[in-house]
């Protein structure tokens, strides 16, 4: 299945000069929800990964993380935006091109050795995803790689990112 056809491009969005890629039309289509789980599934279902968690960051690595971590026979945790977690938390602040940012996680999410896969569904410079790595390292964790969706090759978000596998379905 062509995923890069169930991608919408959306010019100018955030702001003049970016080309956004929506993927709400991409879950709207039930095919391509279904080829996209399973297919992430069988990529990310080999031996080198065996993950017994898969985290998500907020908002849309939920989307994709919970049902691939169904798949993997794998427990899911959130990451989440400062303040939206009701129990003792873990934190990261990080730096965006306007300023910083903080993700959070429980703090009983997670205990030091636990294999763990980060998803997402879009890599661009690697910064949400290589906190949540720093978040991950910090606690003892190892971190067996990453997946995305969609990776956006020419924002080169991979050199921000720890030394481990990365799979990405679509490249632009």
């Amino acid at each position: 299945m062509d995923l890069k056809s169930l991608v919408r491009d959306i010019p100018d969005y955030p702001k003049p000069g970016i080309l956004f890629r929506d993927i709400t039309t991409l879950l709207r289509d039930p095919d391509g929800l279904r080829y996209t789980i399973d297919f992430f599934t069988e990529k990310c279902n080999q031996a080198e990964f065996r993950p017994e968690y898969v985290i998500g960051m907020e908002s849309r690595g939920f989307i994709f993380g919970t049902p691939l971590a169904y798949k993997l026979g794998a427990g899911f945790i959130p990451v989440r935006k400062k303040g939206k977690l009701p129990a003792a938390v873990h934190s990261i602040e990080y730096q965006l091109e306007y300023g910083t940012d903080c993700l959070e996680m429980h703090q009983d999410a997670l205990h030091p050795g636990s294999r763990v896969l980060i998803v997402d569904d879009l890599i661009a410079t690697g910064g949400t995803a290589g906190a949540t790595a720093q978040l991950v390292q910090q606690i003892g964790c190892e971190l067996v790689g990453f997946g995305f969706i969609i990776e956006l090759r020419d924002l080169q978000g991979r050199k921000n990112l720890p030394d481990v596998p990365i799979i990405s379905l679509i490249e632009y």
